[in-house]
């Protein structure tokens, strides 16, 4: 295995142009790439001193709630899609055995395809953009890119496509991100910051001649995303019991406080913290956020079940109202818990001693456009312990991809708007005249991440068997149809 580094603390993203004028730093990318070649980034070669992916999520699944694991281990056995989804963990393991350039980012760490998504700006525009930043964290970029390319393989593998047809959709994902970041590379940095991908002008980032049906599916999927507000999660998830709204009870995928308090005594008491939680967030905000925010009163709590990863975690649903002129006005947030980043133990921990701070600069970082209730909070939990949580609107124009719905040309589009979407969320914070360097402007990489991306789908197989063999023997327990 081949590694360099440089002078500077990899684990930082550097500080474009601040000493290093534009032919420095693209000498500082050349010189990356003959250290660590191209070609390199081809390897992937399991050795005898792999850890058990299995293991790896059992020591996850330490530090999250036990009756929820059986549904995280259900749904990540559902399909080698699904376990990829959930295994970013024992992916992280495996690329920190890979070669890497030694140039940082602010990577997303979990840049799989269905962790892209629209969703609506602050302007009230619909936006396409990276939409789960759990894991990010500064460190390789290249490692967000064999991860995106891997999950378009194994998607496609599970779509039934041919090999030919899986090849030309990798092979576009990785152009499209070095072809973008050769363009972000030429761009003054104020230009790079708002760039970013609309409703109107998504079609245009890929070189695919969509047929009038993949156009219709987009349109229809960007209607649905503007459905997906306040109001629709009020009918979706609460009604009113005894003339007050309170959300539905839908165990275990969602489950209000009031259930999950022994008594009236310990229900008050949870409120009274959840007032103080909610307190110490508001802090986060900025001045004008705080005053919108403090226009709304907490209604009611519940915990909710979400994704496939992020399964045992916890993750409470907070529905807060303003009675307006034409009756209750909601605002429906999320709490999500944080933890330590999948890729800590392999670049270092950041700079943040909450994690919640870390997924929210990470996340602003990275996105053109970020929640305007995006904040944290660190809290004392029902178990008496401290986590850390981020906080943003629960539904804002959310919309994503039905990847089992895709054909391969419509898989290879949404792969290029995928592969221009991380780069320039790295371009932001990475030194992206440096990265477009090492590229260059042949297809070298493009075609050694192809081929790492086929290699680790294999494993990715190998691995969901193991999974799935571990809960035939009982060793690890499954709730089906979750």
């Amino acid at each position: 295995m081949t590694t360099t580094t440089t002078a500077r603390d990899p684990r930082r993203p550097p500080e474009p142009g601040a000493h290093l004028d534009r032919a420095e730093r693209a000498r500082r990318g050349k010189t990356a790439r003959a250290e660590v070649p191209r070609s390199a980034h081809a390897e992937f070669t399991p050795g005898p001193d792999r850890p058990d992916p299995v293991a790896l999520l059992e020591r996850q699944g330490l530090t999250r709630i036990p009756e929820l694991l059986p549904i995280r281990y259900g749904r990540m056995a559902a399909s080698a899609f699904a376990f990829f989804r959930g295994a970013a963990l024992p992916m992280a393991d495996d690329l920190a055995r890979t070669p890497r350039s030694g140039l940082a980012v602010q990577a997303c760490g979990d840049a799989h395809l269905a962790n892209f998504g629209m969703f609506a700006s602050p302007e009230r525009n619909l936006v396409f953009d990276i939409n789960d930043f759990d894991e990010t964290l500064p460190g390789p970029w290249e490692w967000d890119v064999k991860r995106l390319a891997t999950s378009l393989e194994i998607a496609a593998r599970n779509n039934g496509f041919s090999g030919k047809e899986r090849r030309s959709i990798v092979l576009a994902t990785v152009a499209a991100y070095r072809g973008a970041m050769r363009g972000f590379a030429g761009m003054a940095p104020l230009d790079v910051w708002y760039a970013r991908a609309d409703a109107d002008s998504i079609t245009s980032l890929t070189n695919v001649r969509l047929r009038a049906s993949h156009r219709k599916r987009f349109e229809r999927a960007a209607r649905k995303a503007r459905t997906k507000d306040n109001l629709g999660a009020l009918s979706r998830f609460a009604g009113i019991e005894d003339g007050v709204a309170r959300l539905h009870a839908e165990p275990p995928q969602i489950v209000p406080l009031r259930d999950l308090a022994a008594d009236a005594t310990d229900l008050e008491a949870l409120e009274r913290q959840l007032h103080q939680v909610l307190l110490t967030y508001r802090a986060t905000l900025g001045p004008e956020r705080r005053v919108l925010l403090d226009q709304y009163r907490l209604m009611d709590v519940a915990r909710k079940v979400v994704g496939v990863g992020s399964v045992g975690t916890r993750e409470w649903m907070l529905m807060l109202a303003h009675d307006g002129d034409d009756g209750l006005d909601p605002l429906f947030l999320q709490a999500k818990e944080a933890g330590p980043s999948v890729l800590e133990e392999f670049v270092g921990a950041g700079e943040f001693e909450n994690a919640g701070q870390r997924v929210v600069i990470g996340q602003r970082l990275m996105q053109a456009a970020s929640d305007i209730f995006l904040g944290w909070v660190r809290v004392d939990g029902l178990d008496g312990l401290p986590h850390d949580f981020y906080l943003r609107q629960l539904r804002d124009w959310k919309g994503s991809a039905e990847v089992e719905k895709m054909v391969p040309k419509g898989m290879q589009a949404y792969g290029e708007v995928c592969g221009w979407t991380l780069a320039r969320a790295h371009a932001r914070s990475g030194d992206r005249i440096a990265v477009a360097a090492y590229l260059g402007g042949s297809d070298t990489f493009d075609v050694a991440v192809r081929a790492f991306a086929e290699a680790y789908a294999d494993q990715n197989e190998r691995d969901h068997q193991r999974l799935v063999q571990a809960i035939a023997s009982g060793r690890i327990p499954a709730a089906a149809g979750s």
